[in-house]
């Protein structure tokens, strides 16, 4: 990763900002800029110098993951550090911060850091986020990590359908998932992992619980795997029994929904677009009213990042992106059934990042 070529890019920001200094205090982006994994740092960028500000438990980490910033191992709480070490640096009258990222009460403590002359105007919230758009498009390191991450998640559902069967309890699938991820090499799940079965499938965010498996019905699975950071993101809902014309038609018209969105990713494609491919197809087949959330999101470091693919949204599409399609239908006390693939946006269209098998499987 080239931590340098991040740091200069935001450097250029903080210049047509007018900002002679920022403090960095959100993770994600504090190991996006320099590398650092560790679960306490700040970082503090002026136009000249970058500091990293861990604590003692951190060291040896900080000396082998960061190679774009001075690391400074400090005592105190790593963000006051990182604004009296700005507060000191010559011509510095106010540094900017994330005011989406720092609470009332940490920025309180901020100002009790600085000499009682800047206390009043030195911080300066940023009117939108300035390192997070540099992470919404992926470089080829990133989009390699994230396909090998989707890649993991495509064998994890391969290898479930060997193991669900009814009767289980949805959090004995679940644990199996987590289980075998761990084995592939996940340093974690992107997220709680969803395994919704039978009537339960119809929650849009049904969380594994001790129900059990029914003979006959959907289950729903949305997991996804942390590999060097980055997150995958993938849903696939299978059949238990033999499904009737009912279950059939519609899981068919959420997957003619979810190819229609996959079908309009592209750069410069508006995120309102996609979204109405997907939505538009389920009006067609009188299933609007039941897909009741976004048609996706980015997904990253993070598992949920801009931007939002949903109606209405004008934000455009750009290369480099890696955003979800995951229309779904939910009908309460009844079924649910959900599809979702990861999809990389390329200047002609989208390249699909979990290639498994989306026709409706029977088990």
């Amino acid at each position: 990763m080239d931590h340098l070529r991040r740091i200069g890019q935001l450097r250029r920001r903080l210049t047509k900002a007018g900002l002679p200094g920022l403090v960095v205090t959100h993770l994600p982006d504090v190991r996006y800029l320099c590398g650092f994994t560790g679960s306490s740092a700040a970082l503090a960028i002026t136009r000249r110098a970058t500091r990293l500000f861990t604590d003692g438990r951190y060291t040896a980490q900080a000396a082998e993951e960061v190679q774009a910033a001075r690391v400074e191992i400090v005592k105190s709480s790593p963000a006051v550090a990182a604004v009296e070490w700005l507060a000191a640096q010559r011509g510095m009258r106010f540094a900017g911060f994330d005011p989406g990222r720092t609470t009332v009460a940490e920025l309180a403590r901020w100002k009790a850091a600085l000499p009682a002359r800047l206390r009043r105007g030195f911080f300066s919230p940023l009117p939108a986020p300035l390192v997070e758009p540099l992470r919404w498009v992926k470089d080829e390191d990133e989009l390699a990590l994230m396909a090998e991450a989707a890649l993991a998640g495509c064998k994890l559902f391969e290898h479930i359908l060997g193991f669900i069967r009814p009767g289980l309890r949805e959090m004995e699938v679940a644990a199996e998932l987590e289980h075998r991820a761990r084995l592939l090499g996940a340093e974690g799940m992107s997220f709680e992992t969803i395994v919704a079965s039978g009537v339960r499938s119809a929650l849009p965010h049904g969380r594994a619980t001790g129900a059990r498996l029914p003979r006959r019905g959907f289950v729903t699975l949305d997991f996804g795997v942390i590999l060097k950071g980055y997150c995958s993101d993938m849903s696939r809902t299978v059949f238990l029994g033999k499904p009737r014309a009912k279950e059939r038609n519609a899981y068919q018209a959420v997957l003619e929904a979810q190819e229609a969105g996959v079908a309009a990713v592209s750069a410069g494609a508006s995120c309102g677009e996609v979204d109405e491919a997907a939505r538009s197809v389920l009006r067609r087949e009188g299933l609007a009213e039941a897909f009741t959330h976004s048609t996706g999101h980015g997904v990253g470091l993070e598992i949920h990042e801009p931007p939002r693919i949903g109606a209405g949204q004008t934000a455009r599409l750009l290369a480099g992106m890696v955003v979800t399609i995951e229309p779904g239908v939910y009908l309460a006390g009844e079924f649910g059934i959900r599809i979702e693939d990861m999809v990389v946006v390329t200047r002609t269209g989208g390249r699909v990042l979990t290639p498994a098998p989306k026709a409706l499987i029977e088990l």
